[in-house]
């Protein structure tokens, strides 16, 4: 998949106020500081688009990222680090479930995990959840860069001990490693219904 525009589009906290032009979606899920912004940005080959924070849980809303004009890259709130309140908890869980279970442009998404954490129960529950609402999903692992070869295939081995895993893209945002599979992954997930005179891929 070749990138040729990517724009910020919206902000939304609730189903009104949802892009209404109707243009295939791909979500990003994962928990807070695990790079969901340093991919968008390396994968569109725009710094800045999406604001990295040092802060986890910064993202609080859904943002709808126009990519090549033909499809949304859509990043859902982070969950699991994030100091909040029960109630503002509950409330991104009610914002994320709304989205993923009622949003008919929907077409995949890409689950993403810092390969350093452990797998556990919210990351279960995630992939159930997901599965639940039958939504096609590719894992991928970011921050690959900060481990060396052994390490990440040994972390990679433990998440698979914990939930079922095939064929991860394995992804450095400071190298750029793992894009192209990436971009592939996102291929496949809208080559079901993209209309084919739309050039989204190359």
């Amino acid at each position: 998949m070749k990138v040729t525009s990517a724009d910020f589009v919206t902000s939304a906290v609730k189903t009104n106020q949802y892009p209404s032009d109707n243009l295939p979606e791909i979500a990003l899920i994962g928990k807070s500081n695990v790079g969901k912004s340093s991919l968008i940005n390396t994968f569109v080959n725009r710094k800045g688009l999406a604001k990295t924070s040092s802060q986890p849980g910064k993202t609080r809303t859904i943002n709808f990222y126009r990519i090549n004009k033909g499809f949304y890259l859509v990043d859902l709130p982070g969950f699991g680090y994030a100091k909040v309140s029960r109630e503002e908890r509950k409330s991104w869980e009610q914002m994320m479930g709304d989205y993923l279970e009622n949003r008919p442009p929907l077409k995949g998404a890409i689950i993403i995990f810092d390969p350093r954490r452990d797998a556990g129960e919210e990351e279960i529950m995630l992939l159930e959840w997901i599965e639940r609402f039958n939504i096609p999903y590719a894992i991928v692992f970011t921050k690959t860069d900060k481990l060396s070869r052994n390490q990440l295939s040994s972390r990679v081995a433990a998440f698979k001990r914990v939930i079922r895993i095939d064929q991860p893209v394995l992804f450095s945002s400071l190298s750029g490693d793992g894009k192209l599979q990436l971009g592939k992954k996102i291929a496949e997930m809208l080559s079901l219904d993209v209309d084919e005179a739309v050039p989204v891929w190359e």
